[in-house]
């Protein structure tokens, strides 16, 4: 692999940082390239593949630490505990905390712009890191890797939190045993400066839709929005009005069925009346 005098240093660079030799250099080159760097090139080259990777890995090692560590949270309180954690602000801040700026390779067009998608690159670059090291040192690399960058942030104040759209969306849908699934359905722009359509499906019944800088925070706009259109798609939610309405119409119903009851038990005893009289003329 014929390296660049800047792919060199900051391949050097990023093992400093993460305390770990590669056996496979361009697995971590891959995963610190931005997709400028690579325009023309295979995919594999940017940590555009990794990153689904290491999202998934991340969840999971996020997921395991907090199931064992909070015995007494309910679902609700441990998705609230992941989803702050590998939130795209929380993982580009550890990121900057590490110095991954520095070892992130942009290409030209990136030049003198200022790196305008910085966070969402060190959010990028973090998940593709955990996936590197899984591929190279398996998963105690990856899990070594997260415990001690990113599992300190944990604590139990982030069970009680407020939600952001996918998590409450969730919780709300769970509540029928829907769980709700997220599918990119449309990519707009170059590379390096992409826009992303992600579309929130409820089984095989896609709901809204959302727009964002990231596949993230499309999805998180596309929970919002379902959120809002809850009613419109499964007859759920609508704030204070629908309860007050929903109430008044159980109310009603209630009234409904005293009336039918009670005039049910008069036409009884009304028949009941008959058949003594009638049995009394007899005699």
């Amino acid at each position: 692999m014929t390296l660049s005098e800047e792919q060199r240093s900051k391949l050097d660079r990023a093992q400093e940082i993460l305390g770990y030799a590669f056996q496979d250099e361009g697995v971590l080159l891959s995963a610190i390239t931005h997709p400028s760097a690579t325009e023309g090139k295979s995919v594999k080259f940017s940590y555009e593949r990794l990153e689904f990777l290491g999202d998934s890995i991340l969840g999971a090692i996020v997921a395991s630490t907090a199931f064992h560590r909070f015995h007494e949270l309910d679902e609700g309180g441990l998705t609230r505990i992941k989803v702050a954690l590998v939130s795209g602000a929380s993982l580009a801040d550890v990121a900057a905390g590490l110095g991954f700026a520095d070892v992130i390779v942009f290409g030209s067009s990136e030049t003198g712009t200022g790196k305008r998608g910085l966070h969402s690159a060190l959010e990028n670059v973090y998940e593709a890191v955990v996936a590197a090291l899984f591929l190279d040192g398996g998963l105690p690399a990856a899990v070594g890797f997260v415990e001690r960058t990113l599992v300190p942030r944990m604590s139990l104040d982030m069970a009680s939190e407020p939600e952001n759209p996918k998590s409450a969306l969730q919780e709300k849908l769970q509540e029928d045993g829907i769980t709700p699934t997220y599918k990119l359905v449309e990519t707009q722009g170059p590379p390096h400066d992409r826009t992303f359509v992600a579309q929130v499906y409820a089984g095989d019944q896609g709901l809204a839709r959302g727009v964002g800088r990231t596949k993230k925070e499309a999805e998180s706009q596309a929970a919002k929005t379902t959120l809002a259109r809850l009613s419109e798609f499964f007859g759920l939610g609508g704030g204070e009005e629908k309860a007050a309405e929903k109430a008044a119409k159980a109310e009603e119903k209630a009234a409904e069925k005293a009336a039918a009851k009670a005039a049910k038990a008069e036409e009884r005893a009304r028949k009941k009346s008959e058949r003594e009289a009638a049995k009394k003329k007899q005699d």
